[in-house]
């Protein structure tokens, strides 16, 4: 008696769509769950207002300007008080500047609360 040679195809083919099924079917309640941590979004936004200027700086800038303002891949912000203005400051910000320093990191009441603590620094 010969054995069908397209059985083993079809066993494997049949094991890899209940794979799929059953893969799409995580995807979904992970689709839920990453929509409701949207939503839930803004508490993020206002414990970061909440935070302090330096933990501000630590969250988001001191990857490139050093935890302590010495620079790194971006530059030293020890004295960036003496050069700029607080309102000066909050425009790079919330604005960049050229291509190093991205847009929109901070906006708002917690880019004026970072720019004048930086604005200090003389």
């Amino acid at each position: 008696m010969r054995k069908n040679p397209v059985i083993p195809f079809a066993i494997i083919a049949v094991l890899g769509i209940v794979t799929m099924i059953i893969v799409s079917a995580a995807g979904i309640n992970q689709r839920e769950a990453i929509q409701n941590e949207e939503h839930g979004g803004g508490e993020k936004q206002e414990e970061t207002a909440s935070a302090s200027p330096e933990e501000m700086f630590q969250s988001k800038c001191s990857s490139c300007h050093g935890g302590n303002l010495e620079g790194g891949a971006g530059p030293n912000l020890q004295k960036v008080g003496s050069s700029y203005s607080a309102d000066e400051i909050k425009d790079i910000i919330v604005n960049g500047k050229g291509s190093a320093m991205p847009a929109g990191l901070y906006t708002g009441e917690q880019a004026a609360k970072l720019a004048e603590w930086l604005a200090e620094k003389k």
